[in-house]
Formats: C-alpha cells, structure tokens, sequence
C-alpha cells in the first residue's frame, strides 16, 4: 500500500507561481513511477507530467516550457513547479503512483489561478 499526500496548492494570481509537494510512504519510493494529474470542474482528470523511476519526463504542451515534475528520492518526495500560471490552471491537482502495475492516488490539492 502506497500513501500519498499533496501539499502547496493556494489561491495565485496570473504569471504568479506556486510549488507543489507529493509526500509518499514506503521504502522503495525510488521504484515508483510517478505522476501529477489535474481536474477542473465538468472537466476530465488529465495528465499533467510524468516522472518514471529511471528519470524520463513526460509532460502535457498546455504547460511544456512553464511546470517542472521532479522527485527528491531521499525526502520520498516529487514536486511540480508551477511558473506563470493562467486562469486555466485552476484545478484539483492529484499526484499518483504506480508500483507493480498498481495506481495509488492522493487526495488532492486545491489551486486557483484568479485576479
């Protein structure tokens, strides 16, 4: 069993920036591929990088050149850097995890990009 928790969403203003964190349990924290994920209201989740356990990074074109996923496999921690953000930014983002052909998913964190 895989426990994940999310942190750092808020309330930002266009352009503005915010960092999320995605806390994992479990030793083996290296061996996980892992995720962020984001739904807005009425809209599908969808995927917004991706990080696998060698380091390869997948990442949406609707945020190519303004987030960055990263993992600190010391601290079983991940992380998406969020840089000029945009109103469609405004959703629940979600950190997952996949281990042995298993997702696990976290609560999610709330951000909201608004003047």
């Amino acid at each position: 069993q895989v426990q994940l928790v999310e942190s750092g969403g808020g309330l930002v203003q266009p352009g503005g920036s915010l960092r999320l964190s995605c806390a994992a349990s479990g030793s083996i924290f290296s061996s996980y591929a892992m995720g962020w994920y984001r739904q807005a209201p009425v809209q599908q989740r969808e995927l917004v990088a991706s990080l696998t356990s060698a380091g390869n990074k997948i990442s949406a074109d609707s945020v190519k050149g303004r987030f960055t996923i990263s993992r600190d496999n010391a601290k079983n921690t991940m992380y998406l850097q969020m840089n000029s953000l945009k109103p469609e930014d405004t959703a629940v983002y979600y950190c997952k995890a996949r281990l042995n052909g298993y997702d696990y998913w976290g609560q999610g964190t709330q951000v909201t990009v608004s003047s």
